[in-house]
């Protein structure tokens, strides 16, 4: 009778002791939210009755709870889909079997099995949350009680469809019954991965109308609490994540920790940082710190920097002791682990606190106004800023409106390329200088761009419009492929050996992926670049972008991944799935150039003007017209087109020169080994052709002369 032998689980693991967080204290992370909730609404009396409009106490109460148990359950699952995609292996002993396999062979791993219970659960109660903020948003807008009135229903179904805050909880609830359906059936790496991009997407709609959203400056308001939000959902589903996985881990403790500790840590600079800058919108003076809105304020940035505090207890002190042994622990370690998860369950308990204050700090007016006055300028209406002043020499440089998104973005990128170089060269490898100064370069420019002179005035100016574009499409990418970034990363990133995916991992499936085939491949590439700007400013996309600012970041996403790729397959030294002949890539080049003056001409001869309801409704008293504005646009284009082009061009030729160079030396070292003996064997063989058409002699098969019966008279010759 055949016998098998059970896998040991990590739970099952001899002289393995996995303490962990109890599920008491799980509850007693969710009270203290209500409490918080609770205690927090009484104080600034946002939950008080109305004097005009009372929606009722149903309503008064139910939305702030139907809030704080979205956030709560949308920060579980984003959290679980980054642990199942990044920090956990999905199979247990994967790391004892070749990665391409790791998803496929052998038993689930049980800390995988309940992250991903977690997501499931968590997704429902996000989508069940969202449906009930929906309907209490809606009482409270109209100030009428829930009901099921046809009058109450109708007017229900007109909020959802013709109101912003209507609108974006219904796209909420949507994309959380979608990502709660693909928790369910998606077990694959890549499918997981979407997921939790999707899930993060679902975040989109929350900042688009949290406070500040209708502010002086409603992008950075948007920004910023976008990216609060991203921060709060990596660092509480975190730790939520790890409550529910604690005692399932075994001896990949100490590594999910570590890993864990990184990405807390980011996110609580994140946190703060984007946290100081949404706080700095709402308030004139630190005295208005006083107020209710201020003290709430207050008492969760205390709270969030003693979080902090704790987190750095674990990076410093407590995840240094665990050891990485998979043996049976010393005391120390046991120790260490009991503290551990006792600092945890004090994390869940004040990560509750502050999620309930939170919830109730969007319920209470902070002390500055973020209504738009009755009588604002057109440009305030249309753009949500005022006219800025002319545009001068000197205001190219000195007129800012920071993008918050793309300054995280700068940041994040300087600091990761500088510590993988650091890592690099202290490993002994050598990595050029003159690849981080065009790194820095490209991302200096970027930032620029994003919140510069080209933003500011791109937004009532045409022309200025199409220098950030053009830059941003051509200027930028240009340097940042010249830095390599995937070529240091692959460089200073070390392979996980555990089965789980980390960045090196996601980068190598990425660029091997049947996607980066697609994008990558040099005719997509170059009819993606050339195209996209004809049928983006043809088409509603561009007044999309102009009037939302969703449509505005992803314009600047699109064209700067569409000239990085068009860069990388022209001239870019990191990995490829292809690369085109240089031949075809000068082709193409030339063709891009033809197509960008063909565009730029169009324009400067154009009488209409394209998005006439916006440029030309701006109220601008100074520089040229509108349309004279456009014509002046067009020859920028051209111009800015052109030049970085022919220096791509300029480049790859001097590449083809080098590899012709390359080869030739090549195969000169080859000829210097064998003797020429490539050489010899051609002048061999047409010495054998030869020989043998001497031995056969006029006429035979082969000889290529025809016999003398053959050959034709002389002229004159007698028979």
């Amino acid at each position: 009778m055949a016998t098998t032998t059970k896998v040991p689980r990590p739970t099952d693991r001899p002289g393995i002791n996995n303490p962990g967080v109890k599920r008491g204290w799980l509850i007693a992370g969710g009270a203290a939210v209500v409490c918080a909730l609770i205690l927090a609404l009484l104080f600034s009396g946002a939950a008080g009755p109305r004097q005009l409009g009372d929606p009722g106490a149903l309503t008064r109460w139910g939305l702030p709870v139907a809030k704080a148990l979205n956030n709560v359950s949308v920060a579980a699952v984003i959290g679980s889909l980054v642990f199942a995609v990044m920090i956990l292996p999905r199979r247990v002993g994967s790391e004892r079997r070749r990665s391409n396999t790791a998803d496929t062979a052998g038993e689930e791993h049980p800390a995988f099995s309940a992250a991903m219970t977690l997501a499931s659960v968590s997704a429902v109660s996000w989508t069940l949350a969202a449906v009930g903020v929906l309907l209490f948003t809606y009482s409270d807008a109209a100030g009428l009680p829930l009901s099921g009135d046809p009058g109450y229903t109708e007017g229900l179904a007109s909020y959802l469809t013709d109101f912003d805050t209507g609108r974006a909880w219904l796209s909420t609830v949507m994309i959380a019954a979608v990502v709660a359906t693909m928790t369910f059936g998606a077990r694959s790496s890549g499918w997981l991965a979407l997921t939790g991009v999707l899930s993060l997407l679902g975040l989109v709609p929350m900042a688009l109308i949290g406070h500040s959203s209708s502010g002086d400056d409603h992008y950075a308001a948007i920004n910023s609490i976008a990216l609060h939000l991203v921060g709060v959902c990596l660092w509480i589903g975190g730790i939520i994540v790890l409550a529910v996985i604690s005692g399932r881990l075994g001896s990949l403790t100490t590594s999910v920790l570590r890993r864990f500790s990184a990405l807390a840590g980011f996110a609580f600079v994140l946190v703060v940082l984007s946290g100081v800058i949404n706080a700095s919108l709402r308030i004139d003076d630190l005295g208005q710190l006083g107020s209710e809105w201020g003290l709430l304020v207050t008492f969760k940035t205390v709270a969030t920097l003693l979080l902090g505090g704790i987190g750095l207890m674990h990076r410093q002190w407590i995840i240094p002791q665990l050891g990485e042994s998979s043996g049976s622990p010393t005391g120390g370690q046991l120790s260490a682990r009991r503290v551990l998860w006792q600092l945890i369950a004090v994390e869940l308990l004040i990560m509750g606190a502050v999620s309930g204050v939170a919830v109730a700090l969007g319920r209470t007016a902070p002390p500055v106004s973020e209504e738009i006055a009755p009588d604002a300028s057109p440009a305030r209406i249309l753009s949500g800023y005022e006219l800025p002043p002319e545009l001068t020499f000197e205001r190219w440089f000195t007129e800012w409106r920071f993008d918050w998104l793309w300054v995280a973005f700068v940041a994040v990128a300087a600091i990761a390329y500088l510590r993988g170089v650091i890592k690099v060269r202290r490993r002994g490898d050598q990595w050029s200088l003159l690849r981080l100064v065009t790194w820095l370069v490209g991302l200096t420019l970027l930032t620029y761009i994003t919140s510069g002179a080209p933003a500011v005035y791109g937004m009532v100016l045409f022309s200025t419009h199409m220098v950030g574009h053009m830059a941003l499409t051509m200027v930028v990418p240009l340097f940042l492929v010249l830095g390599a970034p995937v070529t240091l990363a692959l460089k200073a990133l070390a392979p996980r050996g555990d089965g789980s995916r980390g960045l090196r991992e996601w980068i190598l499936v990425i660029v091997h992926s049947r996607a980066s085939a697609l994008v990558t491949h040099p005719l997509f590439a170059a009819a993606n670049f050339a195209g996209s700007i004809v049928i983006f400013y043809y088409s509603p996309l561009f007044g999309f972008a102009m009037r939302e600012h969703v449509g505005h970041e992803l314009m600047n996403v699109h064209f700067l991944i569409t000239g990085y790729i068009f860069v990388l397959s022209m001239l870019g030294s990191d990995p490829v799935p292809r690369r085109a002949p240089y031949p075809l890539r000068l082709l193409l080049l030339f063709a891009t150039m033809a197509f960008h003056a063909f565009f730029g001409v169009a324009l400067m001869g154009s009488t209409s003007l394209l998005q006439a309801s916006w440029f030309g409704n701006m109220g601008r008293d100074w520089g040229p017209s509108a349309l004279e504005d456009q014509q002046i646009g067009g020859a920028l284009t051209w111009g800015i087109g052109e030049i970085p082009t022919l220096l791509v061009a300029i480049g790859v030729a001097i590449m083809w020169s080098r590899d012709d160079a390359r080869e030739s030396k090549r195969t000169d070292r080859a000829a210097d080994r064998n003797n020429d003996a490539d050489l010899t064997a051609y002048n061999n063989m047409f010495a054998s052709l030869a020989d043998r058409d001497t031995r056969r002699g006029p006429g035979a098969p082969g000889s290529g002369e025809p016999a003398p019966s053959q050959k034709p008279d002389r002229p004159g010759a007698r028979e």
